[in-house]
């Protein structure tokens, strides 16, 4: 490995680190910064960067972590009792609470189910345990996230120090 080839790899998972710092924060594209990191890499290195197919991996890996975000504060506030109203309050709730800094963002799918159940006609309890669910699936989602990213960075290295040594 060269030390241009070294550079790039270190900066490429920084870019990818910071990535997957974002990725704790829901909707917001801290996968697709990896993979545009590793397309960046790609470009600059062509053979010596990561093969199309482990590319192609990253990709899928970046679908599946954008949408858990979304399946996993749904799932979750269902898997609690809530209603259709209730897992469409989550998602709003959550988007919603991105213009509220950290707490919004963490107290945002709560309040969103729990208000979408309370219109609904359901009552107190029923819809704080709706809000429940829909914060601890935001935050299985954001752990799963955290793991798909992970995965990526390793992935990544892996196979780039892998082909440029062959």
């Amino acid at each position: 490995m060269t030390v241009e080839q070294i550079l790039g790899l270190s900066l490429t998972l920084l870019v990818m680190a910071l990535g997957t710092i974002s990725t704790i924060l829901p909707a917001l594209p801290g996968t697709p910064v990896l993979v545009l990191a590793v397309l960046a890499h790609k470009l600059y290195f062509g053979d010596k960067g990561a093969a199309w197919w482990i590319i192609g991996i990253l990709a899928l890996l970046m679908v599946l972590a954008v949408s858990l975000d979304y399946i996993a504060t749904v799932c979750g506030a269902k898997k609690l009792g809530a209603t259709w109203r209730g897992a469409t309050g989550a998602i709003v709730g959550g988007v919603v609470g991105l213009f509220f800094s950290l707490p919004g963002i963490l107290l945002g799918p709560f309040v969103g189910a729990w208000l979408f159940e309370m219109i609904g006609g359901r009552g107190w309890k029923a819809s704080s345990k709706a809000g429940l669910g829909a914060t601890l699936g935001l935050f299985l989602g954001a752990l799963g996230k955290l793991a798909c990213c992970l995965a990526m960075m390793g992935l990544f290295a892996v196979n780039v120090i892998y082909r440029s040594m062959h």
